[in-house]
């Protein structure tokens, strides 16, 4: 969804439709659920030999890998095997063996990953791997949407993919910054939180997004990679930081690591506000813990402030 501003409305709708190209483009090239994808490809072949890899989709797995060795693997992109046991690839969910889970656990892990920037290759070093970005591509889709909507001289637009990934060029008309709402984990009609953004993104993960439910025990889609089993103890998470690419594979990183762990990442990163929702003491509760980076110096005519709902 793109909702922007401007003088003219047909020349917006333009902007908007080579928005909506492009990120397209983007699940075509990178979607692990089409077989014609180049992540397919690659998923495919560089078992078996080098694959070449276009420049910016290389650089993406690059930063994937960066932030896999910074959470010492709590983001993963080769958990795609996992997604298949699990039954969430084009599945309803289901519980593996403990065998069936050992198995696939050899192929999960993402020093099976090999890089050669200077080639622009990739290899996987086992058949069987299967990379998947779909806990970081929303938000580098956002980025390169901001990219064509300020390219072609639009500045005030809120850019969101589905109900869990935002960001927000300047303000609209008469506010100080968009309003967007986090919803509540237990109650989709419900805000935990809002919050008022300005040039400035938005990730949730929640395990609401994708989860099945079985003996009365609920399994949701975001895994620990360390243990190939769902991240239990955790509700949602929210991250606000300058870029979406930033916000979307740490939230999912702070989902798997808690507060406490999630400390150490964070004095990583400068400009960051992460929330956690955990669950609370009774049921439909639930506890709210708010971090934000020891290094904190927005840039100027940005604006991330989190509001009671």
């Amino acid at each position: 969804m793109v909702v922007a501003y401007g003088q003219n409305g047909e020349y917006l709708s333009e902007v908007a439709r080579e928005v909506f190209e492009e990120i397209d483009r983007l699940d075509a090239q990178m979607s692990n659920y089409r077989p014609d994808s180049e992540l397919s490809d690659i998923n495919r072949e560089a078992a078996e030999h080098a694959v070449i890899v276009e420049p910016k989709l290389f650089a993406l797995i690059q930063d994937s890998m960066r932030l896999s060795e910074e959470t010492n693997g709590a983001f993963d992109i080769t958990v795609g095997p996992l997604l298949k046991a699990w039954g969430f690839f084009r599945g309803q969910g289901r519980l593996p063996s403990s065998a069936e889970l050992a198995s696939v656990m050899k192929r999960v892990g993402y020093r099976h990953v090999r890089l050669d920037a200077v080639r622009r290759e990739i290899r996987l070093d086992a058949p069987g791997i299967e990379l998947d970005l779909g806990a970081i591509a929303k938000g580098y889709a956002l980025d390169r949407a901001e990219e064509i909507l300020r390219a072609n001289g639009v500045t005030q637009a809120l850019i969101s993919c589905g109900t869990s990934s935002f960001d927000a060029l300047d303000s609209p008309p008469g506010e100080k910054g968009w309003k967007i709402s986090i919803r509540d984990p237990y109650d989709k009609q419900k805000a935990a939180d809002t919050v008022r953004l300005r040039n400035f993104s938005l990730s949730v993960s929640g395990n609401y997004e994708k989860f099945f439910t079985l003996r009365g025990k609920t399994y949701s889609h975001i895994f620990n990679p360390k243990t190939g089993r769902p991240v239990e103890g955790m509700l949602s998470t929210a991250v606000l930081a300058p870029r979406g690419e930033t916000t979307d594979g740490l939230s999912t990183s702070f989902y798997v690591l808690g507060p406490q762990r999630g400390r150490v990442l964070l004095a990583h990163h400068a400009n960051v506000t992460v929330i956690f929702y955990m669950p609370g003491n009774s049921r439909g509760n639930y506890r709210r813990v708010a971090l934000r980076s020891d290094s904190y110096h927005l840039p100027p005519g940005s604006l991330a402030e989190i509001e009671k709902p």
